[in-house]
């Protein structure tokens, strides 16, 4: 069984892009990917954390209409 891993920045841009998203694009204080008229902040850290990873792709899955499972994540 997989478990969830840090991810570092570049790679979660390529998987989120895979899933339909545009960006990065540069705001005020961070970077943003864009999914219709919908923003999805990301920070500027070089690795994101297992924690900081599921919120954000928490978010980016109330954005899609749906739930991204680890096994999703991992096939992107």
């Amino acid at each position: 069984m997989s478990r969830w891993i840090p991810c570092k920045r570049r790679e979660f841009i390529r998987r989120l892009r895979a899933l339909g998203f545009d960006g990065p694009f540069s705001g005020a204080r961070h970077q943003f990917l864009i999914q219709n008229e919908n923003r999805l902040t990301i920070p500027s850290n070089e690795e994101y954390s297992v924690p900081q990873l599921r919120m954000m792709l928490r978010e980016a899955g109330f954005i899609l209409g749906r739930d991204i499972s680890l096994e999703e994540w991992e096939r992107l």
